[in-house]
């Protein structure tokens, strides 16, 4: 039985999707599982046993082009059993029905009806987390869940990290505090620069070494978190956000003795990898996608006004994140470090 999987477009969405095909792996031991996901994802899926095969799928979020998802579509005809989507929208169901996919799963939504032929229907409150809307969809409507759910874990091989240390000049002689201070959604999901900062200075006096991680765009606040710190303590941080590829970033984060993250596809990664993980939220709740792992602590305040969603404060205050101090963090860190972690 071969699957073909139509991926989700955020890092964090990715990474939980893993759920869903460990579910298809239960049920269907001997199915073939393809994921056809921007090009983006690659190191995310290589990194998962389930995945077969990433399909490169060229156009970018919200671009319709159908003649191009029609020659993909063609080029895929005869190759699948059953296509599973992940995305709601109406263009992410193209591509199946142009291959001729036999069974097309779906949830409902923007008028798919005709593309998909295996249409669900949502129920919130039986599903209120994205991991068991994603699972749902490798079960017959209306199947209970597999219990325990299954929890996303990304293998990593030791000679692809020992690659990116050396590339970066990193070594593991002291304990590694990794931090993710940006946020793709928006200012609101960005804890403070300065609290950052002060993590970053505990640890630091603790006698372990700092490594910043994220996109090109979050390199000047790396700068700003690390400029934060005086000589001497300094130079033991080391932003890599904008310099490492994806590939990179998840091989470095896996040598990670504790993370601190913000709400983001990084801290879903961190998770998948079983680093110890305190994860900071704002705007958003732990209650639709929360980070799956072993040793994660949840640090928020839940002011009246949060969780909102919004990209940026309403009010302009932004007090669910400025107001939610670096001793909550640091606090978190020491519960998390009650026994030595090991890099696998």
């Amino acid at each position: 039985m071969n699957i073909l999987i139509v991926g989700p477009s955020w890092v964090g969405d990715m990474v939980m999707a893993q759920t869903l095909f460990q579910c298809l792996k239960q049920r269907h031991p001997q199915c073939e599982i393809d994921v056809l996901a921007p090009e983006w994802s690659r190191p995310i899926l290589e990194r998962m046993p389930q995945v077969r095969k990433a399909l490169s799928f060229p156009l970018g979020h919200g671009v319709l082009e159908l003649a191009t998802r029609r020659r993909i579509g063609k080029s895929l005809a005869g190759q699948y059993d059953q296509a599973i989507l992940l995305p709601n929208s109406l263009k992410s169901a193209l591509v199946p029905f142009f291959a001729g996919i036999p069974k097309r799963t779906g949830w409902r939504g923007e008028f798919r009806y005709g593309l998909l032929n295996d249409v669900r229907t949502l129920d919130k409150d039986r599903y209120p987390l994205m991991i068991e809307r994603f699972m749902a969809l490798a079960c017959e409507p209306g199947a209970q869940l597999p219990q325990p759910y299954p929890r996303p874990s990304l293998a990593i091989d030791p000679v692809s990290r020992e690659a990116a240390l050396a590339k970066f000049g990193l070594s593991l002689d002291r304990p590694v505090l990794a931090l993710c201070p940006g946020a793709e959604f928006g200012e609101s999901k960005r804890w403070p620069a300065e609290h950052y900062a002060q993590v970053a200075e505990a640890k630091i006096r603790d006698g372990w070494q700092v490594w910043l991680f994220g996109s090109k765009k979050d390199h000047p606040v790396g700068e700003d978190i690390r400029s934060r710190l005086i000589p001497g303590l300094r130079e033991e941080s080391v932003n890599l956000s904008g310099d490492t590829s994806l590939a990179e970033a998840i091989d470095l984060l896996s040598c990670a003795d504790s993370v601190v993250s913000n709400d983001s596809g990084l801290m879903h990664v961190a998770a998948a990898l079983n680093r110890p993980l305190v994860a900071v939220y704002g705007s958003t709740s732990p209650g639709f996608t929360p980070p799956l792992a072993d040793k994660v602590e949840v640090v928020r305040l839940g002011i009246e006004c949060s969780p909102c969603f919004d990209r940026t404060c309403r009010f302009g205050h932004y007090n669910c994140l400025r107001q939610l101090m670096p001793l909550s963090v640091n606090e978190a860190l020491e519960r998390l470090q009650g026994t030595p972690v090991e890099v696998k």
